[in-house]
């Protein structure tokens, strides 16, 4: 269950309608997580850095991420976050 991180174009951005997705923003903080369903993110603002089992994934400005559903972990936010975000 790896977190996957990538690097989309604007316009990748824009065919996805990522624009019109909510939009989720927490400051500094640690917490846990469990992903019933498979999230996909834009970053937006801000550093995470998000423990699983598989290890530790930096998460920042600009990556677009897919949590995988079933997915437990922890966010420790380094510098305060905002995404789009989408459950699929």
């Amino acid at each position: 269950m790896a977190i996957r991180i990538e690097q989309l174009t604007q316009d990748e951005i824009e065919d996805r309608g990522i624009g019109s997705w909510p939009v989720w923003e927490k400051g500094v903080s640690r917490f846990d997580w469990h992903y019933d369903q498979t999230e996909e993110c834009l970053i937006l603002e801000g550093r995470v850095i998000v423990e699983s089992s598989d290890g530790e994934a930096e998460i920042k400005a600009g990556d677009f991420v897919t949590f995988p559903a079933g997915l437990s972990c922890v966010w420790d936010i380094k510098e305060p976050v905002k995404k789009h975000y989408n459950f699929t």
